[in-house]
């Protein structure tokens, strides 16, 4: 099999949830057990740390992979979905897994894949997890999949575990409100394994009090611990400073990030947190300087595209990648910062993202160019315009993402802003 091959094997064979939705959800570990005995157990050869939330576990991961690695630690990263290959899910320091891991391992292990029949996520779990156990790497940052109970990657037993928040997403399968979400989230949370909450909330935190005391383990918010600000961005070197102050000993730092997205003031607390946290266990040995280089050089360190990306200039253009409530609110109020003669924001979404929750948060005096993505969860772009228009929201409607975004060009004035997401998927195909 050639690599592309292969991937369509991956694709079309293995129900997967970033392009069909609910069928592929899979609300048991019984394959995932079956897979991990049948591979011996691979992530028990190294340390981990395991990542969930709604929002903000892809930059808290990344960010976490690029500091573990200036402190010169063998790093695994696993995330998910990906934005233009699929190998981004799988990378060793930076790196993506090869092209032909992915062939041998779908080539060798061609029985038990036609035996169990895994969904995409159950096999590309094992994948990783045997080649990051191969690679010898020290440590792996293993980020959920969806929810954390019964996600594919909560076989691990992690040095500490980490819940950024929790919002509106994915409610259809983990409950109908926030208190069932964080039962659903703190599920990974294991026996004397300490357990980090990025954000407080008076509908969760006694959800995850209780959590951890039936582990018996200890537990820390980060933001009652850190105060955090976004700064001044320079626009030259797209970097953005944010301002940390401990809420226990005054003590200040001043990071800066290519991260420039405001949304990141919740994420840094929740990283130093961590890294504070496996120093004084003994787990790692960080410093303060490896933080602050491994926030700065996280792009570079790691790959991370899509969080409040700087595209062009003249017009300003940005994509990202929120896709819920929570996360596109942070957006539309940084949007709102901006000054431009006029707006154009090219968005999709996914068929069964709740709009009725998200179109009343977006501007109804921007031009808008309604698109779908190519993938077969995406919303028809017709149906959008037009759900979108009882919300005062007036645009166009393209098939494509591409003929939506050279749209939005040609119309665009260089003191005008380009704005695309709605879906991570969009901001795929766009990159």
């Amino acid at each position: 099999m050639t690599y592309q091959e292969t991937i369509n094997f991956l694709f079309s064979q293995l129900p997967a949830y970033h392009r069909i939705g609910k069928p592929a959800y899979k609300a048991d570990l019984r394959n995932t057990i079956e897979l991990d005995n049948y591979f011996g157990h691979p992530h028990r050869n190294y340390i981990k740390i395991h990542v969930a939330g709604t929002n903000g576990k892809g930059s808290v991961s990344h960010m976490l992979a690029s500091v573990l690695m200036t402190a010169g630690y063998r790093t695994a990263l696993y995330t998910s979905p990906h934005l233009k290959d699929f190998r981004e899910r799988i990378k060793i320091n930076g790196e993506m897994i090869p092209c032909e891991e992915v062939v041998s391992f779908v080539e060798k292990h061609s029985n038990i894949i036609n035996l169990l029949k895994p969904s995409f996520f159950e096999m590309t779990t094992a994948m990783a997890f045997d080649y990051f156990a191969r690679q010898n790497v020290d440590v792996a940052v293993i980020e959920t999949g969806l929810g954390g109970r019964l996600d594919s990657t909560n076989i691990i037993l992690p040095v500490l575990s980490i819940i950024t928040n929790i919002g509106y997403d994915h409610m259809d399968l983990l409950g109908n409100t926030f208190e069932k979400v964080a039962g659903e989230k703190a599920g990974i949370i294991k026996e004397n394994v300490p357990v980090i909450i990025g954000e407080s909330d008076p509908e969760t935190d006694e959800v995850f009090n209780i959590a951890a005391r039936l582990k018996g383990t200890e537990i820390e918010f980060a933001d009652k611990l850190y105060t955090c600000q976004p700064g001044k961005f320079d626009p030259e070197e797209e970097m953005r400073e944010f301002y940390l102050k401990s809420n226990q000993d005054g003590k200040e730092y001043i990071f800066l990030s290519p991260l420039t997205g405001d949304y990141q003031a919740k994420n840094i607390p929740v990283l130093v947190t961590s890294i504070h946290l496996l120093n004084k266990k003994g787990i790692l040995k960080i410093n303060d300087e490896d933080i602050k280089t491994g926030i700065r050089d996280v792009i570079r360190n790691t790959g991370l595209a899509g969080r409040w990306q700087i595209l062009g200039h003249k017009p300003l253009i940005i994509c990202d990648t929120a896709h819920n409530r929570n996360g596109i609110e942070f957006v539309v109020r940084q949007l709102e910062k901006i000054s431009a003669v006029r707006k154009h924001l090219v968005i999709g979404f996914v068929s069964d993202k709740p709009l009725e929750n998200i179109l009343p948060l977006l501007p109804v005096d921007a031009c808008y160019y309604f698109t779908r993505a190519s993938v077969v969860r995406a919303l028809d772009e017709g149906i959008l315009k037009e759900k979108a228009l009882a919300y005062g929201l007036k645009g166009e409607a393209f098939g494509t993402v591409r003929e939506a975004f050279e749209a939005a060009k040609a119309a665009a004035g260089e003191n005008d802003l380009i704005f695309i997401g709605g879906s991570t998927f969009v901001v795929g195909d766009l990159l």
